[in-house]
């Protein structure tokens, strides 16, 4: 008895451990294509405060502080150096403005949509009969501080007008000297880049010196510019007392781009998208229940992107909405449980078959003893010649002897006790056959 059940012991383990193994490579092998758990910090890349950029950025930052992300907000110069920030890995995610990047120059880049109007505003000496761009020709020109994103953007739109510094004066200048350079007559026109609400475009509205450009090609350059959108100002929009603007206004805008870096870990890409969905779902208001000139509920964020490809997680959000778990989940008990899935697939396909096999296995390597001996003792009968003398018998019936005694020391499971006395049932049998059979004459 006790060797019957070290027997089925050892048996067990035969099978148990090369199975363990297995699943343990297999383990092995899965964990290789399973993302580690998501950090509990991203930095975002945004522009100086009050700017529009690190407002939407503190939006984000309460829905990711609800689902237990730090959401850590650089601020920067604008979008040359959120740029730089995401090129070198500082930053995994930032907001750059339409037309100064796209997936060509930034392969590692990926779009979570786009997210803000920003319109670009062209100012000009109201004594100046201008409505194209073409007509600064031979102007002094304001096209934002060198190397900055205004700069940028109002270089390619002046190039594309036939508007170069050989036929024209460009002059670098801060935003905020803007105003007095225009009313003193520095300058005939100058480019801005900035929201509705910025207190240089207040100004500069409000200057009887200066006019707003109606842009009449406006149309013409949203169809050649991906990247920018055509836009009107209403009459009366920005101030309904003073009647300002005095009439509609064609303008065109930069959609600015949230993105991330492809290494983002994917939960975390898929968490922010949610952020955009929500946060602009009910886009901010303030104190008197207005919001912005240009922002309309629902609008953004944009789900297709001119310039970067949609991340895959941006994708799913769109498509989907939030992942299954987390919709009755938190964040972190969601993605542990993403993890698991993935790493029981294995053990859930190794282990199906083991369990099934394994008793059939069991039951062949038991059998396999006691079916040893029933060949032996096959062999044995079927060599024993009746005719062969009386040594040739007392051989045969040695040999039937040792397989007898082989019998009683085989350890055998208590399972499979009946087929042990099976086996010493023909055992006897075929002595008695032996020994009983006649000589021959």
């Amino acid at each position: 008895m006790r060797l019957g059940k070290l027997l089925g012991v050892r048996e067990f383990l035969w099978i148990l451990v090369p199975a363990l193994l297995l699943i343990g490579l297999a383990f092995l092998v899965t964990f290789q294509f399973v993302q580690p758990a998501p950090p509990s910090r991203i930095v975002v890349a945004a522009a100086s405060k009050g700017s529009p950029y690190y407002a939407l950025a503190d939006r984000y930052r309460e829905f990711m502080a609800l689902n237990g992300v730090t959401l850590e907000i650089r601020e920067t110069s604008g979008t040359f150096e959120n740029l730089k920030l995401l090129r070198s890995g500082e930053a995994k995610a930032g907001f750059l403005q339409g037309g100064v990047a796209n997936s060509v120059q930034e392969p590692e880049l990926l779009s979570l949509g786009r997210v803000l109007h920003e319109p670009i505003w062209i100012f000009h000496d109201a004594a100046l009969p201008l409505d194209r761009l073409s007509d600064l020709k031979g102007k002094r020109i304001l096209v934002g501080p060198a190397g900055g994103g205004t700069n940028y953007v109002a270089l390619r739109l002046l190039a594309a007008s036939g508007v170069t510094p050989e036929t024209a004066t460009f002059v670098n200048m801060e935003l905020p000297d803007y105003v007095d350079a225009l009313n003193n007559g520095q300058a005939d026109a100058g480019f801005l880049v900035l929201g509705a609400s910025a207190v240089t475009v207040s100004r500069l509205l409000s200057s009887p010196k200066l006019k707003l450009l109606n842009l009449a090609q406006a149309d013409a350059y949203a169809q050649r510019f991906p990247y920018l959108t055509r836009i009107r100002l209403k009459r009366g929009v920005i101030d309904f007392a003073r009647d300002i603007p005095s009439a509609d206004v064609a303008m065109v805008a930069t959609t600015a781009a949230f993105v991330v870096r492809e290494d983002l870990h994917s939960a975390l890409a898929n968490l922010l998208t949610q952020a955009l969905v929500v946060v602009h779902s009910q886009p901010a208001v303030d104190k008197n229940g207005e919001t912005g000139v240009f922002e309309r509920s629902g609008e953004f964020p944009v789900q297709t992107d001119p310039e970067f490809p949609l991340s895959d997680q941006a994708y799913r959000v769109y498509r989907n909405g939030a992942p299954f778990l987390q919709r009755y989940l938190p964040f972190w008990l969601a993605t542990i449980a993403d993890r698991l899935v993935l790493l029981l697939i294995p053990l859930i396909g190794i282990l199906l078959p083991v369990l099934r096999f394994t008793p059939l296995i069991y039951t062949w390597r038991v059998r396999r003893r006691i079916l040893r001996w029933y060949r032996e003792l096959q062999r044995i009968e079927a060599g024993f010649d009746p005719r062969a003398g009386a040594e040739h018998r007392a051989q045969k019936l040695a040999q039937i002897d040792k397989v007898e005694h082989a019998a009683d020391r085989l350890p055998v499971p208590l399972g499979f006790a009946n087929q042990l006395y099976d086996l010493r049932q023909h055992i006897e049998l075929v002595r008695r056959r032996v020994a009983e059979a006649p000589a021959a004459v």
